[in-house]
């Protein structure tokens, strides 16, 4: 029987030096704190948005300047503007102290004062669209009142004789259907060819146009008075 001998290894082990040397040893903990990135030396890139330096005292207490609109108006409201004239003359001047003028050959009515304005020409737009002055007036009086104004074709497309049909859904007979509606949400609403103004508050115009979406769509005047019934009561009772 032949048993094979093994020869002793002649390899010694690696000094630390000759590991070091041949890149063998394993990184220490201080390696790995050398290694790691100082965030705090990171500087950022600048930002690109416009430094505001503040406002001085005499600029924040100065004046306003005074500010000009001029409000367009059809030619057909310029006869009627011109009767009511003395009637939004005075709510303007007196009470908000602006300066006011007609200008003919221009067809437009020009507005210049400060702080105001918007709610001024909101007031005279809402007049040269074709409402009343006393409803008119009530921009200036409220401040929950506002103006939306939208077109037939932007609830639904109508060609030919469709849209003069629609019209005459939404106006009834005599006006019957539209008082009725502006008498149930609260609103004021003007039938211009196919543009459709309505004027109130933010939760009455929402009712109101509801109802005129549901005529041009092709609803029964009946069914819209239901719808109306219902809403105007829901209203009733939550003023209580």
């Amino acid at each position: 029987m032949v048993v094979a001998q093994t020869e002793p290894s002649t390899s010694a082990p690696l000094s630390k030096k000759h590991e070091e040397e041949m890149g063998t040893t394993a990184p220490t903990a201080d390696d790995d704190n050398a290694l790691m990135i100082d965030t705090n030396d990171v500087s950022l890139p600048p930002s690109s948005a416009p430094s505001f330096g503040p406002v001085s005292a005499a600029a924040a207490a100065g004046p306003l300047k005074s500010e000009t609109r001029r409000i367009a108006i059809p030619p057909h409201r310029m006869t009627q503007l011109k009767k009511d004239w003395f009637n939004m003359f005075g709510p303007l001047t007196e009470l908000l102290g602006l300066q006011v003028r007609m200008n003919v050959q221009r067809k437009s009515v020009e507005i210049r004062g400060v702080g105001v304005l918007q709610k001024c020409a909101d007031f005279v737009k809402a007049y040269a669209l074709g409402f009343d002055v006393n409803d008119a007036i009530a921009l200036l009086r409220l401040d929950d009142l506002y103006l939306d104004s939208f077109e037939i074709k932007d609830v639904k497309t109508l060609h030919g004789d469709h849209p003069p049909r629609a019209i005459g859904r939404i106006a009834g007979q005599d006006g019957k259907t539209k008082f009725t509606i502006e008498n149930a949400s609260r609103t004021s609403i003007i039938l211009a060819d196919t543009k459709i103004h309505v004027l109130g508050s933010f939760q009455n115009i929402e009712v109101a146009r509801a109802a005129i979406v549901s005529l041009i769509l092709g609803s029964s005047p009946g069914k819209v008075y239901a719808g109306l019934r219902t809403v105007s009561s829901r209203m009733r009772q939550r003023a209580l």
